[in-house]
């Protein structure tokens, strides 16, 4: 729904807010990327360069950020709300109550990860979260991504368990000296558990 979302609202985004510092900030980083790629499509317009990085499931900050902004948007206007897993709400109060420190490191911008979290189904849940990060701390595949998180956050990388349903991201968490976890979300109970490299949890409620 967000990214549907986005890209049905971005050329109204653009017009409207194009000259905001921070959009304008955006939108010269997506030039910029456009002309260093390999083989880009020809630039017709902001937007359509955007529609091709969405097509193309990018991760470029300058898109995520633009993304985070149109979303924002959306939730002011009361037209998106965030939806998280059954077990997120009493898995943030059961760590809260344990004293475990919760951040979230995601391809998308902060700015999103504060919106989702502030207007989910559920409520607001950003008193749970201490900290977030995106993909101006790094690559999500690069081990150095999660030794800049564990030092922001203060802590020994070994202390930090790092859970993602997304194998290179945990390998380069377990090379920072990470702890981590995978998570197979959405698969019927009866079916197998995939082989994996790391512990492996259905759901929230399995880390304790």
């Amino acid at each position: 729904m967000l990214f549907s979302y986005a890209r049905a609202q971005v050329q109204e985004f653009l017009d409207r807010h194009a000259s905001d510092p921070a959009v304008a900030a955006d939108i010269a980083l997506l030039r910029a990327e456009h002309a260093a790629e390999t083989s880009p499509p020809p630039m017709a317009s902001v937007t359509a360069y955007v529609r091709w990085l969405m097509d193309r499931d990018s991760k470029s900050t300058s898109l995520k950020s633009l993304q985070g902004k149109i979303w924002e948007q959306g939730y002011r206007a009361g037209e998106l709300r965030g939806e998280v897993y059954p077990d997120v709400p009493p898995a943030l109060q059961r760590w809260r109550r344990q004293g475990i420190e919760i951040a979230i490191f995601s391809s998308g911008s902060v700015q999103a990860q504060r919106n989702l979290f502030a207007n989910t189904t559920a409520g607001d849940f950003t008193g749970f979260i201490r900290a977030y990060f995106d993909t101006t701390t790094g690559l999500k595949s690069a081990p150095q991504s999660y030794a800049a998180i564990a030092g922001a956050l203060e802590r020994d990388p070994s202390t930090v368990l790092f859970v993602s349903d997304v194998g290179v991201e945990l390998d380069a968490a377990r090379a920072a000296g990470m702890q981590t976890a995978l998570c197979v979300r959405a698969r019927a109970p009866d079916a197998a558990v995939p082989s994996s490299a790391h512990p492996v949890i259905r759901t929230f409620d399995d880390v304790p």
